[in-house]
């Protein structure tokens, strides 16, 4: 254990439980049967749980694939070979304890997660600064940040107003969104005072990370994500990524663990509507109808909108849950997400994994072929490299191609070696599915349980009471679900695990 992190665990910065999965027989004592609408993280986690306890789960997922913002799907390239494209990059950070306990049910060893050892963020203006290597755990990570960073130096922290960063320190579940959620997170940093480069550097990089605009995030939830990533979580900045494709390291190993437990994994059944019955819950789709007595809607904004909006009967149901859904289901800005096989190959000092600050479009570089078995493989084979760049929150409107083409030119500044490359092919794509945390949203963002009798959601756009974000949010909301199913049935729930709580100056 690093010493940063025995300091933090002094300080209470450690592994936090929840919930300790309370008492309860290990499989439900009766019959229990769920259906679980969205087989991305949110919709697994859930069936895995479920399905460990011998509740007859059945999982619905729209798309031929599983995955959603984690998915992959095979790709035939025009010379032939046969690869596996990818919704996008996702950084399993090591305080994803609920994501990694679930995957831990394929590789108990989590051996198929492979370190990444830095992360740069690449500027056209400034240097590259790296955060990959900072020590694990607060308050030594601020401090060997604030001392290494040429973004902010000593003068520059005379300058700022340490009244306005004090909110970063005491984080609390409670008073932070009491105070900032109606401000916008650019207003927060514009009340700092930071240096324009230590603004760029620092946060608005790691803003855009969570799919929105500064301008058009909640002051709150920049706070918290701020306080999850770095000053809560014994972990650090650290991040694995899985050493090949997602369909193969973790969606295909899932499904056959649940199948193995009694459940079903469906692909290619979009829900169509949702129906409450006396003994439960029907669930209309196009294959068909599917009854159980608990339903899971693990969806997107959109599509949990849509779904909602197609089933009346919920108005009596769920009038709560109904009411929610006009401002939830409006989701944060596209993103775009493109990948690029090439002729030739970039720098050899270039790193797996970069962020990018102060680009019109431009947010991120991934080197898939020296991250994954499968790209590296194409890449031995031609001579050529495998690159992903992704828009995290670009303006609307705009055609997956355009986008793409804006990506490339911007990375040409920063890479001017990218300009030699030939593409020989292309895959681009824009979407606008991640959720939006719009000042003022909090109060009005559904939990887990809804107004319903046994209807539950789950998605990294749902709230928890406990620190959260992203995949681990998704992960952990499906869990919540399933535990709540479960604790119904008198059967033990699974354990929930977070970081700390609060901030490290916040009051009791």
């Amino acid at each position: 254990m690093a010493l940063s992190q025995v300091v933090g665990r002094l300080l209470g910065v450690r592994r936090h439980e929840v919930t300790s999965g309370g008492s309860g027989l290990p499989r439900v004592p009766q019959p229990v049967s769920a259906l679980v609408v969205g087989g991305g993280i949110a919709g697994m986690s859930a069936a895995v749980v479920l399905a460990e306890r011998g509740v007859e789960v059945t999982v619905l997922e729209a798309a031929p694939t599983l995955g959603g913002r984690l998915g992959a799907w095979p790709q035939t390239l025009d010379d032939g070979s046969r690869q596996v494209n990818e919704h996008g990059f996702h950084a399993f950070f090591r305080q994803y304890y609920n994501w990694r306990n679930i995957l831990r049910r394929i590789d108990p060893k989590l051996r198929f997660l492979r370190p990444v050892p830095s992360y740069p963020v690449l500027s056209a203006q400034w240097p590259t600064e790296e955060f990959g290597r900072l020590p694990p755990a607060p308050p030594a990570n601020l401090l060997t940040l604030l001392a290494r960073s040429p973004s902010v130096r000593l003068r520059d922290l005379r300058g700022m107003d340490r009244d306005a960063a004090l909110p970063l320190l005491t984080y609390h579940p409670t008073r932070t969104y009491a105070e900032f959620d109606e401000r916008t997170a650019d207003d927060l940093l514009t009340s700092l005072r930071l240096p324009d480069r230590a603004r760029a550097m620092l946060f608005e990089v790691f803003s855009h990370s969570f799919f929105n605009h500064e301008a058009q995030m909640s002051a709150a939830e920049m706070i918290a994500q701020f306080h999850f990533y770095l000053l809560g979580n014994p972990e650090g900045l650290a991040f694995d990524c899985p050493e090949d494709d997602y369909a193969t390291t973790i969606w295909a190993p899932l499904t056959r663990h649940v199948e193995r437990h009694g459940g079903r994994v469906l692909t290619g059944v979009v829900a169509t509507g949702l129906h409450q019955e006396q003994a439960g819950w029907r669930v209309t789709a196009t294959e068909g109808a599917y009854r159980a007595g608990h339903v899971v809607l693990a969806l997107d904004p959109p599509a949990l909108a849509a779904l909602v909006a197609a089933s009346p009967g919920l108005a009596d149901a769920a009038p709560q849950l109904v009411a929610a859904m006009p401002a939830f289901g409006r989701p944060g800005p596209p993103y775009a997400v493109a990948r690029y096989w090439c002729d030739g190959d970039v720098a050899a000092q270039r790193a797996v994994f970069s962020g990018v600050t102060r680009q019109s479009t431009l947010d991120s570089v991934t080197l898939y072929h020296r991250l994954e078995h499968g790209s590296r493989r194409w890449a031995e084979q031609t001579g050529g490299c495998v690159l992903e760049l992704h828009a995290y929150a670009c303006e609307p409107d705009v055609p997956a191609t355009e986008l793409a083409a804006r990506m490339w030119a911007e990375l040409t500044t920063l890479w001017p070696e990218v300009s030699r490359l030939r593409v020989r092919e292309l895959h681009a794509r824009v979407e606008a599915k991640a959720p939006a945390f719009a000042p003022g949203g909090h109060a009005r963002r559904p939990g887990v349980r809804t107004d319903a009798d046994r209807l539950y959601l789950a998605g990294d756009g749902i709230h928890t009471d406990f620190p959260s974000a992203l995949m681990e949010r998704a992960s952990a909301t499906g869990i919540l679900a399933a535990n709540h199913i479960l604790r119904s049935a008198g059967a033990a729930t699974e354990p929930l695990w977070s970081v700390r709580p609060r901030g490290l100056l916040a009051r009791g």
